[in-house]
């Protein structure tokens, strides 16, 4: 077995975890393998995974050592494909990650409609509010709603969004509508965390300005808190795109205007460091192109609805 097919295997291993199905994706069978990964350890000198009768899990060295593998198969793939034509005409499987509802509301249709322009290519989608590492979990594609640090990654803006407060007309009307940070110190709100743990602090475009408000639900899915708030259960932060359709029906509205904190950037995010491949290409401009159409990405869509 060569040492190129005794990489893949390796990276197949650490991604299904297990030797039986890392075999069934190469087509080899799991004595073959199993030969292929000891080989392996063999000629780095350190194992690489930790086995037992339950479990495979990588080692420190495994890590490290698996990353460099995918960099290195996907470096080798790319050159393939840019001989091969692939380059120039989209085709394989195009891999996309987005936060979970943008993702579902502003991705997916794009998704859709990239398909029917593309016979030749298929879409994986994934979105799961984390971050999604690119070229360790195999993606081409990521949207992401944050500044984002310095990286090897290309990063073309699409727009911004809006961090608001939110909360219903009938909250409002009983509790009265906050005009500072300082007055939150008097309201219930709807508390956020991606842990379920404590919820994230409030900050406001003055970091001079604060308020606390009494935050007597935590909860860690944007539905429920979206939900809540309409619900009359108090004040809730949002990103603009989380709670457009629930202010443009009057069933939020937007406190607190004058005191937002900067918009966060958004980006499409995708290997750099070597030519994209031309599926990554046609993705990244159909939908850069519709996406900064999308109202509220360019700080608008949040209007209160006529009276």
């Amino acid at each position: 077995m060569d040492h190129l097919e005794s990489l893949r295997i390796f990276v197949a291993v650490a991604d299904s975890g297990g030797f039986a199905k890392a075999a069934r994706q190469r087509g080899a069978s799991a004595p073959a393998v199993t030969r292929a990964i000891a080989a392996l350890e063999r000629r780095l000198g350190t194992p690489l995974l930790h086995r037992s009768t339950r479990s495979l899990r990588l080692t420190e060295a495994g890590e490290a050592f698996v990353a460099d593998c995918r960099r290195i198969l996907g470096e080798l793939d790319d050159a393939e494909a840019a001989v091969s034509g692939q380059r120039d005409e989209p085709r394989g499987v195009l891999a996309v990650t987005a936060p979970a509802l943008f993702g579902r509301r502003h991705i997916a249709p794009l998704l859709l409609q990239f398909l029917a322009t593309q016979p030749a290519l298929g879409v994986r989608s994934f979105f799961a509010d984390r971050v999604v590492h690119l070229i360790d979990e195999g993606y081409d594609v990521a949207l992401r709603i944050a500044h984002l640090p310095d990286s090897s990654l290309t990063a073309l803006p699409v727009g911004h969004l809006r961090r608001v407060v939110v909360a219903s007309p009938a909250y409002l009307q009983a509790h009265g509508v906050p005009r500072r940070p300082a007055d939150l110190t008097l309201h219930q709100a709807i508390g956020f965390s991606f842990d379920g743990q404590g919820a994230q602090p409030w900050h406001f475009g003055d970091p001079r300005e604060a308020g606390a408000p009494q935050q007597r639900l935590v909860v860690n899915a944007v539905e429920l808190k979206v939900a809540a708030a309409c619900a009359g259960f108090g004040l809730a932060r949002a990103l603009a795109y989380q709670v457009t359709d629930e202010v443009r029906d009057g069933r939020l509205q937007v406190v607190l205007e004058a005191h937002e904190p900067p918009p966060v950037p958004v980006h499409l995010v995708y290997p750099a460091g070597r030519m994209a491949a031309a599926k990554v290409r046609a993705f990244v401009g159909f939908a850069a192109e519709r996406l900064r159409a999308v109202p509220v990405l360019q700080g608008r869509g949040l209007e209160a609805p006529a009276a």
